[in-house]
């Protein structure tokens, strides 16, 4: 007798209850026996991670910190008025992740990947641990690409380049985040995707940076991962490994991301805090050990990576505070000695008017021309020099200018020149061809007879003319990316013609 397809198939049902080993759904379960601060103590859990996600019933997430003989410590991810003593924790087997995709472009978020800007939920498909292991040497390759900044004082003296760790570091309120704000507003026709990571400010600071983002243009192409002043410290603590595994995504699609920490001050507030709340041993300004870890892992997953790992790339711009230009302070040694360079903002600098307040004395750039334009360098060598002797010059001048010769007074005046001409008003970043076409003037003395007072107003006017009447010559140095003999004579030819219709030129 023929089967039927129903008799096949209860055959195979009975065969899966046969062979069917009743195991029971096990589930490491603790039990809160202290908390307070936002630090939360489990007996109980007896085979969860380090950094592991704990469930708390009242619906509060926590992370593991700590891993003792008898308990664990945790931090709690959010609000833990409700947490109380007896309250039962459950482990998850995960780590803590975060949503990353191009669905995250022009938003908002918090650490834990929840929108802030009201516009709905994060439509995202994939996700990654914030935290993972950075490069190998054998997995990078050579920073020989430029990451173009639009400001003149940076793109010409302190260039940074693709997969570079520069750090920004000045007093407060002295234009640290402007500079990085200008330099993530500079990518929005390059292709670099950016994450702007806010730690400990104020969210109505957060609103204003998104609010001028988006007048440039420049928050389409951009992440904001925000843990404001108000939030849980595990979130500021978890705030800049959070937009580094956003910005780690792209960079191994192959693409250009540019990652700014704002700031790593107070991030390392935030784990001194936590480390202080888990009584871990207090070193040096109260730091726990391994600060220098905590950030030298975050930095070193920036990187260019190899043409075999598709040749993506991600630049950090850390930030730090120092309090009156002391850069000998733990955490700011700590982050020279990581990164690949440094931008010093000079607070007598910024209060003489000079912005951006770059000190090109104590600003450095590890990578060098090797991540700098050919035509850049062509008119960033001299121009380097000129200042430097202005600035030796201007020191011996301030015993009395009467007893300089002439060449010396026409050095000073050059130097002035050059000084005025690298002020840079903030949101807005310039071409490279319009950069080199203003240095290249000034450096081959085409400003001398300007007046200090009218030499940003003479810049604006010749940018305007050559954007006028001679578009090819920002076409050419682009398009060539060095200078030319011919390029100069073009560029000479086109200075004098816009000098002979000045009337002041």
């Amino acid at each position: 007798m023929r089967e039927t397809e129903a008799d096949r198939i209860i055959a195979q049902f009975r065969g899966r209850v046969r062979n069917h080993v009743d195991e029971p759904l096990v589930k490491s379960v603790g039990i809160v026996t202290h908390v307070g601060d936002s630090v939360v103590h489990v007996r109980g859990l007896g085979d969860v991670g380090s950094q592991e996600l704990l469930e708390v019933s009242t619906g509060v997430s926590a992370m593991v910190m700590n891993l003792e003989v008898d308990s664990v410590s945790a931090v709690l991810l959010g609000d833990g008025s409700a947490v109380r003593q007896g309250d039962e924790v459950r482990s998850t087997g995960r780590v803590v992740e975060v949503p990353v995709g191009e669905s995250l472009l022009g938003r908002v978020i918090d650490p834990l990947g929840r929108p802030l800007d009201g516009k709905g939920p994060i439509a995202a498909t994939k996700y990654r641990p914030v935290e993972s292991a950075a490069p190998a040497v054998t997995e990078r390759g050579p920073v020989d690409t430029p990451l173009h900044t639009g400001i003149k004082a940076i793109d010409s003296m302190v260039p940074i380049g693709r997969g570079q760790r520069e750090l920004i570091i000045g007093d407060r309120s002295i234009g640290k985040s402007g500079m990085a704000v200008d330099a993530i507003s500079a990518q929005k026709d390059s292709g670099v995707m950016c994450v702007y990571v806010a730690i400990g400010k104020k969210l109505s600071q957060v609103a204003y940076i998104v609010s001028n983002l988006q007048r440039v243009g420049g928050f389409d192409h951009c992440v904001v991962v925000a843990a404001g002043a108000a939030e849980a410290t595990a979130l500021q603590y978890l705030a800049p490994y959070a937009g580094c595994a956003i910005a780690e995504e792209y960079m191994e699609q192959g693409g250009d991301t540019l990652v700014v920490y704002d700031d790593l001050t107070k991030h390392s507030w935030a784990y001194r805090e936590i480390s202080l709340l888990l009584r871990r041993p207090p070193g040096r300004e109260a730091y726990p050990g391994d600060v220098f870890y905590q950030h030298s892992r975050l930095l070193e997953r920036a990187a260019r990576l190899s043409s075999e790992r598709g040749g993506g790339s991600m630049t950090a711009l850390p930030i730090v505070e120092t309090q009156a230009g002391d850069i000998s302070a733990y955490v700011p040694t700590n982050l020279i000695s990581i990164t690949d360079g440094q931008i010093y903002l000079e607070p007598s600098l910024f209060n003489a008017g000079t912005r951006p307040a770059v000190n090109v004395g104590l600003s450095v750039s590890r990578v060098g021309g090797a991540a700098q334009r050919r035509a850049m360098r062509q008119v960033a060598g001299r121009l380097r020099l000129e200042l430097a002797q202005f600035r030796e010059l201007e020191a011996f001048a301030q015993f009395g200018s009467t007893d300089l010769d002439t060449s010396a007074r026409e050095q000073l005046e050059r130097g002035r020149r050059i000084t005025e001409v690298l002020r840079q008003a903030q949101y807005s970043p310039m071409s490279l061809g319009h950069q080199v076409l203003i240095l290249f003037a000034v450096t081959n003395g085409y400003l001398d007879e300007i007046p200090v007072l009218e030499v940003r107003d003479w810049e604006k006017a010749l940018h305007k003319f050559v954007d006028t009447t001679h578009p090819e010559v920002i076409r050419i140095i682009e398009g060539d990316g060095e200078l030319k003999p011919e390029t100069e004579t073009l560029i000479r030819g086109v200075i004098l013609e816009y000098k002979a219709v000045t009337p002041r030129g």
